[in-house]
């Protein structure tokens, strides 16, 4: 649903209740914003982590696509190309720690989703680790069970693997608003997908609530964490979720294509049947067995040779995390969101935008999604102005914020430009 924004008049002193106002009163109103913006940034307890991150004068505004380079990064795979692949070869998949990279680096994202160790799996692409997930959770599920729900508002590749899984396991999909699929489920249903966030809106769906309605119908759930994970606190353990998968190319910021990671709640994992058995998850996997046996935990979500360069790129940039607290990074995503929205409504002419992004906190991920007429070429005018988001189209402009390197100065420079912009497209 979209929300109109309220202002208190439009960047060219005209209120939008009507009546005039001076020159005085706009340049006082942007005064005020940047005082706002700087007390924020003077106390904002994240603020040191922004050292961390390669970053220049643009205000980038896309890490809900593609997170920001850290500065561990390029000398860590400086040191894995030249010594360990270089110098140590084939050595580096017991000496360096290859072999164990994907549960390593799966232990260290843990913390990130509210998963105990031993649960986390670092390989392969999201798409890649819904269909495992998917596929082995209608294998679980009790017998009888054909229906396969989904996410009506779900990224396409989701619904494209629902629809795969289902065709190979006999079942079939619908697809259901997020917000019903508790009511939804029944004695028919399998399992759910279901997003976290909705990537094109950033509405934040109940992840405990939909869960725990979906255990109560006998069906499993399985969620996509890919716009949640990094940005605000996930519970997988405490709220009992069966399956989940995610990216870290993201808010994780692991890079362009970096490996997708999968979550195999500790209970279920002697029943995990994953449709791409392989040599990397076999019991045994250098017996070279014609048989497959899985190995146990969360190796079995494992499938063929691990990509080292990607997964070690990950591993450094995780580094970033030290020392971070997950709720101090929900309270400043929330800050942020909602110090644009605020300079939003202020500074852009009345009636351009729309916010379909909920005002709710309980209801909002880490990103603001205006409805804009010409939203391709608004989006193209802002990055030539230094100002990177992105659009989804038709009409969608989307402007995510990574609480780890975004100050609110950058959320106000960003409101000015589009301001100014859409006051030149008028």
């Amino acid at each position: 649903m979209s929300e109109p924004l309220t202002t208190g008049g439009d960047a060219t002193g005209t209120d939008t209740e009507g009546g005039d106002v001076t020159g005085t009163d706009a340049a006082d109103r942007h005064a005020a914003l940047a005082d706002r913006a700087a007390e924020l940034d003077a106390a904002d307890k994240l603020a040191a982590v922004r050292d961390r991150f390669v970053l220049d004068g643009t205000v980038y505004l896309d890490g809900n696509s593609l997170g920001a380079l850290s500065t561990g990064v390029l000398p860590r795979l400086t040191e894995v190309v030249g010594r360990e692949w270089g110098e140590l070869r084939i050595r580096s998949w017991e000496e360096s720690g290859w072999w164990t990279a994907p549960e390593r680096i799966g232990d260290r994202i843990a913390p990130l989703v509210g998963a105990a160790p031993g649960q986390v799996v670092v390989g392969d692409s999201t798409s890649v680790n819904v269909f495992k997930a998917l596929v082995a959770a209608v294998r679980m599920a009790p017998e009888g069970r054909d229906e396969i729900l989904v996410d009506a508002a779900t990224f396409p590749t989701d619904g494209y693997i629902a629809q795969s899984a289902a065709r190979l396991t006999g079942r079939t999909v619908r697809a259901v608003p997020a917000a019903e699929i508790a009511a939804e489920a029944g004695a028919t249903t399998a399992v759910a997908l279901v997003n976290h966030v909705d990537y094109r809106t950033g509405r934040l769906h109940d992840l405990r609530g939909i869960t725990a309605a979906l255990h109560q119908a006998g069906a499993l759930a399985v969620w996509d964490l890919c716009h949640s994970a990094g940005a605000l606190p996930v519970s997988l353990d405490a709220d009992a979720v069966d399956l989940a998968v995610g990216c870290t190319y993201k808010y994780l910021n692991g890079g362009p294509g970096a490996p997708a990671y999968l979550y195999v709640r500790q209970e279920l994992q002697p029943r995990f049947d994953s449709p791409l058995p392989g040599w990397n998850s076999h019991a045994d996997p250098f017996s070279m067995a014609a048989g497959y046996e899985a190995a146990d935990g969360a190796a079995r979500g494992r499938v063929g040779t691990p990509e080292i360069l990607s997964l070690l790129a990950l591993d450094a940039a995780l580094d970033v995390w030290d020392g971070v607290a997950v709720p101090d990074v929900r309270e400043k995503s929330l800050g942020l969101t909602d110090y644009f929205l605020e300079c939003v409504a202020a500074l852009v002419p009345a009636g351009r935008l729309e916010s379909v992004t909920p005002r709710a906190h309980a209801e909002r991920g880490s990103q603001v999604s205006l409805r804009c007429a010409d939203a391709g070429a608004v989006m193209r005018e802002l990055t030539a102005r230094g100002v990177v988001g992105d659009y989804r189209r038709p009409d969608v402009l989307r402007f995510g914020f990574t609480p780890l390197y975004t100050r609110y100065a950058d959320a106000l420079r960003a409101a000015r430009v589009l301001a100014t912009v859409l006051e030149g497209t008028a």
